[in-house]
């Protein structure tokens, strides 16, 4: 029996105008030329996904495709203009404000672009902020706070300001302040693409890293193919406020569902998306340990020229050896 997801959107949409909802009320499916004839913005068009407990959902698109607007859709931060999202099968469009407010305060956490920490507030307070705020006692709320500080790498500079960390650790307080709340759900907007490339490759090693201990559900919104490609279990490409595909980065890049998508993605490196199990046969007769099946074409090339240390694999003129215990 398949699970029921952690997150789903039914026939969300998002138009911005006058009496947007008496038009879709009166035109129940649009195209986009109707939408734009009738004066309305087309934010987000009919949305249909279904997001896995533990998996990292990323949103891809170019800038106006409808990205944000769907997330904040998402977490009601914005009101969509029809449909129903679900988070754990409640409807969240039929939840009071009260309730809503609850499941922002113990459900979802949210980083975005900019940091937005309090600049008055040293680190460890701005980490205990919304902890303070679901009622924890001062001594509670700093202890927890710590707790996550460490998690992200920053123990020893609780006491610091904003204006006293770079870029990268004010980036980490920010996501040390959203799991502070250990939320169930977590939206990520853009959270490293304010960063220099360097310090942006380390946020999402220790991006990666947390995911590993933490297994959150997590909707990740990104421009950069490479950065999907690293992070993402599955990728939805969005055009004009809807959904064009999704599917694994494996999947987008070798079985574009459009022209769109097959030109978005045809400059990502083929290495770095298809796995050894589309190239290598699962089973064969050979010698040694054998090679994941989820790994990267380009993690076992790497290893191959690395001088050192020696891999339990060998190239023969046949081919690669040590293929019989190749695991899927």
């Amino acid at each position: 029996m398949t699970p029921s997801p952690k997150l789903l959107c039914r026939n969300v949409w998002k138009l911005y105008g006058a009496k947007a909802d008496d038009y879709l009320s009166q035109t129940p499916h649009p195209d986009l030329e109707g939408i734009r004839n009738a004066g309305l913005i087309p934010a987000v068009r009919d949305v249909n996904i279904a997001i896995r407990d533990g998996e990292i959902f990323v949103i891809m698109g170019l800038s106006g495709s409808g990205k944000s607007t769907l997330v904040r859709c998402m977490s009601r931060l914005i009101e969509p203009t029809a449909g129903e999202i679900f988070l754990d099968g409640q409807d969240l469009l039929k939840a009071s404000e009260k309730e809503l407010i609850q499941i922002r305060r113990h459900k979802m956490g949210m980083v975005f672009q900019h940091f937005a920490l309090l600049p008055h507030l040293t680190a460890l307070q701005n980490v205990a902020f919304p902890l303070t705020i679901q009622g924890l006692s001062k001594s509670d709320a700093e202890s927890r706070a710590g707790e996550v500080i460490e998690l992200v790498g920053l123990k020893g500079r609780e006491r610091y300001f904003p204006r006293q960390l770079s870029g990268g650790q004010q980036q980490r307080v920010g996501i040390a302040r959203s799991l502070a709340v250990e939320p169930e759900l977590w939206f990520l907007d853009e959270p490293f693409s304010a960063l220099d490339p360097l310090i942006r490759r380390e946020m999402q090693d220790e991006f990666l890293r947390l995911q590993g201990l933490l297994k959150k559900t997590i909707v990740f919104i990104t421009h950069d193919f490479d950065e999907a490609i690293r992070l993402a279990d599955r990728i939805a490409i969005m055009k004009d406020g809807a959904i064009i595909q999704v599917a694994t980065p494996e999947d987008l890049v070798l079985h574009p569902a459009s022209d769109y998508v097959q030109e978005f993605t045809r400059h990502v490196p083929r290495d770095k998306v298809v796995s050894v199990a589309t190239v290598m046969d699962a089973g064969a007769k050979g010698t040694g340990p054998g090679i994941a099946a989820s790994a990267r074409i380009s993690e076992v090339a790497a290893q191959v020229v690395a001088p050192t240390p020696r891999l339990p694999w060998s190239m023969t003129p046949a081919g690669l050896s040590g293929r019989s215990t190749l695991r899927r």
